[in-house]
């Protein structure tokens, strides 16, 4: 009933944008419809039977599936002493989930959205499809205090999923239209690769509608605009292969699944909307898989130009690249910094772009739809991953920590070598342990930075809460774009920041960008840990609202005093985000 109470509100969201066919439309079609509350009155597996059922259902194995998938990081969350865990945690695992199993970064789910006692952050998922009433319920007294449970944190992701998947069908609906194609006829071969064609581009031009008519009326203009077209074009062909084989060769599980329908021949070509519905989910799932070697392809880029396998390039080597070869690093300085992919610390390498932040940029997500993107794949996802099954807990040892990450390769450095822990970065994560009372909050910010530090190449630089922000091109607007002056500008310096390979990274005082300040995802008070001047969850509260505040006001331009000895302070007050 607890969970009925909690989720019901979402159900009902849900319901309110689901449909029945409309006379004239197909089974994937969708129009505006009233919601009686209390029709929802029965158990939650009824109402999310009938909220989830248009175009897709949620039964009990995918909510164990989805389960499956968030246990090892469920397990390394803080949780209440009834064992859930707090909404900035739920926050927390959604985004991870979904970043992790198809790189989508879904709106008002990012790390570096700040979030305080009153506000979820979250006024922009899914564009608002979500109505206000829903975020109330995720705010509402019992959820905060008593937290979400794991079925909680499923039921979210199998909600945001079917939304996701919904949300496409307007996209399609308006192509149909445009094509002159009645949605409730089947669609030959060629009808459909026409469909699925104009799709791609409304879907990864977004809002640029000038652009979506251009490119759709100049055939010539859409092949040289678009990078690898032509691959996009075998992509699609391919998901489209995958649903014909499905259904000749396990028909079966394409009825279970919706992939075909029932009376539908097997060895006939002809597809309905659904179909075309069905097709568009898997594109939107897989398509970071297909994306991954123009990824690659970047960070291979960057990476030639960081010499001393810092993680950072410095800004006129990026820039002479952009002027030289590769028309992709063309970011304006402005851009960089709103995005957090640059690094201003250093007095001795001047700016320098970083390049996990930079590879995770709004800027190369080559999707920005209103509610999602889809971005290159997170590198340290694989790392995150291998610890959060090894530990198994939201706080770890650092001897262990040690053992564990001292043994893991990385792909971006020569032969897969394991990295170089001692000296200073074991000593920053013995610093981190006794901050916390001998322990490291895996969920902490300075054991992000450290895990930064040790894969600087891969893990992305974890800047404090609302010092970076998730911005396309087109909302971050004019200037986005560097100019060819300010690309020479910063190119001519590039033989001043041209130092040795011989120097070694630790006398470019490289870590210069560390900064003394942890951020907490939740409490850790139920499990008894406690930073050193934490004496009360009042005072921790206090703390941390103070705190909060300072680094709105002042947060973007304070820089940490540099490291004496080697040894960089490893914290100042702490506070949630």
């Amino acid at each position: 009933m607890q969970l009925f109470n909690s989720l019901f509100l979402i159900v009902l969201a849900l319901a309110a944008l689901c449909i029945p066919a409309s006379g004239k439309g197909g089974a994937g079609l969708r129009s505006a419809r009233l919601t009686d509350a209390s029709s929802f009155q029965g158990s939650l597996g009824d109402a999310m039977g009938e909220a989830l059922g248009c175009g897709g259902q949620v039964d009990e194995k995918h909510l164990a599936s989805i389960e499956k998938a968030l246990l090892p990081m469920w397990n390394t969350l803080p949780k209440t002493t009834a064992g859930r865990v707090e909404r900035r945690s739920l926050r927390y695992l959604v985004h991870r989930h979904f970043n992790r199993q198809s790189a989508l970064h879904i709106r008002g789910f990012e790390p570096s959205r700040p979030m305080n006692g009153s506000d979820w952050g979250d006024s922009d998922i899914l564009s608002q499809k979500v109505p206000a009433f829903v975020e109330s319920v995720l705010q509402s007294k019992h959820k905060l205090e008593h937290g979400f449970a794991l079925r909680d944190a499923a039921l979210m992701v199998a909600t945001l999923e079917q939304l996701i998947f919904e949300s496409e069908s307007a996209v399609l609906e308006r192509i149909y239209h445009e094509q002159h194609k009645p949605a409730d006829r089947s669609l030959s071969t060629q009808g459909l690769g026409q469909v699925l064609e104009s799709y791609m581009i409304h879907w990864m031009m977004g809002a640029d509608q000038d652009g979506i008519r251009i490119l759709l009326s100049n055939r010539t203009l859409l092949e040289t605009a678009f990078p690898h077209w032509k691959s996009l074009q075998e992509f699609v062909h391919g998901e489209v292969s995958s649903l014909e084989f499905k259904r000749q060769h396990a028909p079966v599980v394409s009825l279970s699944d919706a992939s075909t329908r029932k009376g539908h021949n097997a060895l006939t070509s002809r597809y309905s909307f659904d179909d075309a519905h069905s097709v568009v989910g898997g594109i939107t799932r897989s398509f970071a898989s297909f994306w991954e070697s123009e990824c690659t392809s970047m960070k291979h880029a960057l990476v030639e130009m960081d010499t001393h396998n810092t993680g950072r390039v410095p800004m006129a080597k990026f820039y002479n690249s952009a002027l030289e070869t590769d028309w992709r690093f063309g970011e304006s300085e402005s851009y960089l910094r709103e995005l957090g992919a640059l690094d201003e610390s250093s007095t001795w390498t001047g700016k320098q772009v970083l390049i996990a932040n930079y590879i995770q940029a709004t800027s190369n997500c080559i999707v920005s739809a209103p509610h999602y993107s889809v971005c290159c794949v997170n590198d340290c996802e694989a790392h995150l991953a291998e610890i959060e099954e090894a530990i198994g807990a939201p706080t770890a040892r650092p001897s262990d920590l040690l053992a564990l990450v001292g043994n893991m390769s990385s792909h971006m450095l020569l032969d897969d070598a394991t990295p170089n822990l001692k000296g200073s970065l074991t000593q920053q994560l013995e610093e981190i342990a006794a901050a916390h009372g001998g322990l490291v909050p895996l969920r902490g910010r300075l054991f992000a930075q450290w895990l930064h530090y040790v894969f600087p190449r891969e893990c992305p630089f974890p800047h404090k809460a609302g010092t970076a922000v998730a911005m396309s091109p087109i909302e971050f607007g004019e200037g986005y774009i560097a100019t060819s002056e300010d690309m020479k500008k910063h190119a001519l310096e590039a033989n001043t920041t041209n130092i040795s390979v011989a120097v070694d990274k630790d006398e470019l005082e490289w870590m210069s960008q560390w900064s003394p300040e942890e951020e907490l995802i939740a409490d850790h008070t139920g499990r008894g840990l406690r930073a050193p001047w934490e004496s009360s969850v009042t005072h921790i509260a206090w703390v941390g609202g103070a705190l909060m505040l300072a680094a709105g006001l002042f947060g973007s331009t304070g820089r940490s005093k540099k490291a004496t000895d080697g040894l960089l302070p490893v914290y100042g007050k702490s506070h949630f985000v």
